[in-house]
């Protein structure tokens, strides 16, 4: 299984708004496609994709940009990559009718394997396990 660049800055970008998100200021494209190393042409569709899921939200104006439009807590590593690819895990297997049905298990049992460990992770998770790496580096 490979998952995409688009997967990759997708989380990057949410991981890069959850940072900001106790300020409650929206990040501008340019600022946060900067501080996560992602084409800032690239990060805008995804932004848009991430948006049209309620992952993001807009706000327009001079103080414009992207934020969170849910916290940290409530968005999953898996509401990411379906935000961007439509499912978690899949495999053309599922709806081959030729596939033989001990298969077909197995894909269906890997395909629930991963779908459960990308919603088991959140953001929030994410955010605390950097939090925790820092103090550690200053005790």
């Amino acid at each position: 299984m490979k998952l995409s660049v688009k997967s990759d800055y997708a989380a990057r970008a949410v991981l890069g708004l959850a940072r900001h998100f106790p300020s409650g200021e929206a990040l501008r494209v340019q600022d946060l496609a900067s501080e996560q190393n992602i084409p800032a042409n690239y990060l805008v569709q995804i932004l848009i994709e991430l948006k049209a899921q309620g992952i993001a939200r807009s706000v327009r104006g001079k103080e414009g940009g992207y934020l969170l439009a849910r916290t940290p807590a409530e968005i999953s590593l898996g509401d990411v990559l379906r935000a961007v690819h439509g499912t978690v895990f899949d495999t053309p297997a599922l709806s081959d009718p030729d596939c033989a049905p001990e298969l077909r298990g197995a894909w269906l049992r890997l395909q629930k394997t991963v779908e459960g460990a990308a919603e088991s992770i959140t953001f929030q998770q994410l955010l605390d396990e950097s939090t925790a790496k820092e103090k550690m580096y200053y005790i």
